[in-house]
């Protein structure tokens, strides 16, 4: 079958690009040393961001799990300055700036960075003007280098960058490939990329596709797992120091709050290396899951985390793999090999065997004998072995590219057999042309990566266009680099994003990529993108490639292949002890791996459907009639200040009847009416109140007036019933009253009313009201409310007659 056409360039290739002329060089990066103001730092009394978790700031520098962090931190190229281990590279140029002991401020960093501005800006007029730089700001300053382990070792002078390279250089560093956001581009920047000839691809796509796809690291879906899978957990080295003393409590498991080590106890370095040996070993265990749950959407290509053994290759916390990952490496080594699949590892952007320092180059190769202990572990087959590479970019220009490329040949014969069979250098985005690296891969017999994407950012625009078309003549060298090794042959591609227009801005990757290169049909292409295995996914779906039909889309919010909903079922059942079912559980193989339907892909930008719902709070809807309620609140609020008031004035003896009817003259219509209706309501209760309690007296006195000539008429002796108005009749009936009194709502009274109507001795002689005396016993006085009760009778007379004439 013929291979796929697509539509030609705009761009016809056979005419001149500028009218005649010879195209212009592209000017290249300079060389950066400059940290960045938000330069990565895995020193945990410094960053205190280093934590365990899916968005820590990683201990190694290949971190393809970070970006969305601190973006620009872990991409660094050239020797970006970092608390790294393996990034002390010295500085060739840069701009003036202060070094301090411990700790550095967020106000220093950024006082730093101004003065470095003003360096740049006065260099830049000056040479716009053609004048010389002024002496304060372009005076050359003494700036201490720091080594590795921190001491302060020396002094050298260093004087400002031109404008433009230094302004490149600190550009370059923020820059970061999967990193969120736009990069902001300044007007030179533009006006250079807007000036730049359009790229020229070929219009050949590699179908059928034979090849194998792979992605980087992480795989998205598997990382949102309930438990989540993936192959990048780290720790802080304070950490491993802490666990280094036992557990306050060593019978039960640890708890970061309830059961953590216990500083008091003496320290024990075996316990430390307990720690980080079991985030490793969690590291590794799941790689098994990961190449198999590939395996089954026809993904057979796969880059390791460099993170599965953080600090591995740190200078003093660092450590050997055999004595205990070998079986757990060999574990998985097995299910690589069983399926086919393909594994790569890519040192971190500090690994650079071209430095002028040799403790960067030591830190380097450690690094690289780490790596390449992971993968001999593995024990693959021998081929799947010779594939299993390690992929380098050359680094910085320092003093000068030649320079660089010469320490790189004379520390390459340094190397070990094991790792030189496993090297392949790969052309990137700042410094180093696909023209750069070709000629010293061909002379020290190692194989090249081509990368598409670095490629059409740096190019030798003497020899080559931009885009595809041109490069495609360099393929049968490149190809060769690989066949001397008897390696199969790897590529990489991704795409910059639609908005990306300076050169800097271009170094981002797009999320997914829309195309294929045209590379040949069986080649092993590693897709480069934010977005994992779904930037391969949606290749497949828009090609129908190999595997299209085995993933569907995910449901939002929703995952059918943990057990995370059934868990949650079965425990709603044993508090309700319900008779239904208990749900199914998932087995472990079968967790995360996307059920009976493939459901594992997610549209783009639609990650957040992988999480469950975040619960919205919604506000309560305003209840009808919601205005009236307010101003009766309102009006209420009025009234209860003006009656609590209105209390505290009387307390003081000081509120008069007409300083009420002028209260009330200066209150609001609604507080006068609200007034009255509850003086009103105030009013009918004691009245209903005193009423039954007159009827149940008179009941009382006829039953008992009944029941004594009933006694007459049998013989009986009949006491005289005393007469009206004594002391005796008044106080029969007081038992019953004090409940009526108890039951009229009335104000409490102040404490001058309750002293003034307080009961004595000489009280219980006067005529006695049923509605208003209770009985005196003893020294008993009467409680307020029972004195309030007294005054605001209105039955007083009525009362005593009613009774009197019952």
């Amino acid at each position: 079958m013929a291979a796929t056409k697509r539509k030609a360039s705009a761009v016809d290739a056979s005419k001149p690009l500028t009218n005649g002329a010879e195209v212009p060089p592209l000017k290249r990066r300079a060389s950066s040393r400059k940290a960045s103001t938000t330069a990565a730092t895995v020193n945990p009394d410094i960053n205190s961001k280093i934590l365990d978790a899916p968005d820590a700031t990683r201990a190694s520098p290949d971190s393809d799990v970070n970006e969305d962090i601190i973006p620009g931190l872990l991409k660094q190229e050239n020797g970006a300055r970092s608390e790294s281990p393996l990034s002390d590279a010295p500085a060739v140029v840069e701009p003036p700036k202060k070094k301090s002991r411990g700790r550095a401020k967020k106000a220093d960093t950024a006082k730093d960075v101004h003065e470095a501005e003003e360096v740049v800006s006065a260099v830049v007029d000056a040479a716009s003007k053609g004048k010389p730089a002024p002496a304060k700001k372009s005076r050359a300053k003494k700036v201490k280098q720091e080594d590795t382990d921190g001491a302060l070792t020396a002094e050298t002078e260093v004087k400002p960058a031109p404008a433009k390279k230094a302004k490149m250089k600190a550009d370059d560093e923020r820059a970061d490939p999967e990193a969120d956001g736009d990069e902001e581009a300044d007007e030179e920047e533009v006006k250079e990329a807007l000036s730049r000839p359009p790229p020229v691809n070929s219009d050949y796509l590699p179908l059928p596709w034979k090849g194998r796809l792979g992605y980087a690291c992480l795989n998205t879906y598997l990382r949102q797992s309930n438990p989540p899978v993936f192959s990048s957990r780290t720790c802080r080295i304070q950490s491993i120091l802490e666990h280094r003393h036992p557990l306050q409590d060593e019978s039960q498991p640890e708890h970061p709050i309830k059961n953590k080590p216990d500083r008091s106890k003496p320290a024990d370095v075996e316990l430390g290396k307990r720690y980080m040996e079991a985030i490793c070993i969690a590291n590794v265990k799941d790689v098994a899951k990961m190449v198999r749950w590939n395996d089954r959407y026809n993904i057979k290509f796969f880059r390791l985390s460099s993170e599965m053994f953080p600090f591995a290759s740190h200078p003093e916390y660092g450590y050997r793999l055999a004595p205990f990952a070998a079986d757990a490496l060999a574990e998985a080594g097995k299910v690589i090999a069983k399926l086919g699949h393909r594994v790569t590892t890519h040192p971190g952007q500090f690994t650079q065997l071209g430095s002028p320092r040799k403790s960067v180059i030591d830190n380097a190769i450690r690094d690289l004998e780490y790596h390449d202990e992971l993968l001999s572990l593995l024990k693959l087959p021998e081929q799947q072995n010779k594939d299993a590479v390690m992929i380098l970019h050359m680094g910085g220009i320092f003093d000068g590219k030649e320079d660089a490329i010469q320490r790189f040949r004379e520390n390459y014969v340094k190397l070990s057999q094991s790792v030189k069979n496993r090297l392949v250098l790969e052309n990137d985005d700042v410094c180093y042309s696909v023209h750069d690296l070709l000629p010293v891969c061909e002379e020290l017999n190692i194989p090249m990566v081509l990368d598409y994407h670095h490629h059409n950012i740096i190019f030798d625009a003497s020899q080559i266009r931009e885009g595809t078309k041109d490069i495609m003549d360099l393929y049968p060298r490149i190809k060769a680099t690989w066949e001397r090794k008897g390696i199969t042959q790897k590529m990489h591609y991704s795409e910059p994003t639609p908005a990306a227009i300076t050169g800097r801005q271009r170094r981002k990757h797009n999320p997914r990529v829309a195309t294929l290169p045209p590379c040949a049909q069986d080649m092993d292409l590693m897709i480069e993108a934010k977005d994992k295995e779904q930037a391969v996914f949606e290749l497949m779906k828009t090609f129908k490639l190999p595997g299209y039909d085995t993933f569907n889309d995910i449901l939002p919010y929703t995952r059918n292949d943990d057990n995370k909903v059934a868990l949650a079922a079965m425990n709603k059942k044993k508090k309700k002890d319900a008779d239904e079912p208990e749900p199914d559980l998932v087995p472990d193989d079968e967790v995360g791996m996307g059920g009976p339907e493939g459901r594992v892909y997610w549209p783009p930008g639609m990650e957040e459907w992988l999480r469950p719902k975040k619960r919205e709070v919604k506000k309560k809807a305003e209840p009808e009639g919601g205005k009236a309620n307010e101003k009766m609140k309102k009006e209420l609020a009025e009234l209860y200040a003006a009656k609590e008031a209105e209390k505290k004035a009387g307390a003081n003896g000081v509120v008069k009847e007409e300083d009420d009817e002028d209260s009330d003259l200066e209150a609001t219509p609604a507080t006068k009416k609200a007034k009255a209706a509850m003086k009103k309501k105030e009013h009918a209760a004691k009245v209903k109140a005193v009423a039954k309690a007159e009827a149940d007296e008179a009941k009382r006195m006829a039953k008992e007036a009944a029941k004594a000539e009933k006694d007459a008429a049998n013989g009986e002796k009949v006491a005289k019933a005393p007469p009206a108005g004594s002391k005796a009749q008044s106080r029969k009936p007081r038992v019953k009253q004090e409940v009526v009194e108890a039951a009229v709502p009335t104000p409490s009274p102040s404490e001058d009313d309750a002293s003034e109507l307080e009961l004595n001795d000489e009280e219980e002689d006067a005529p006695p009201t049923p509605a208003l005396k209770r009985r005196s016993t003893g020294s008993r006085k009467t409680t307020g409310r029972q004195a309030k009760s007294k005054k605001v009778s209105y039955a007083e007379e009525d009362g005593d007659e009613s009774m009197a004439e019952a």
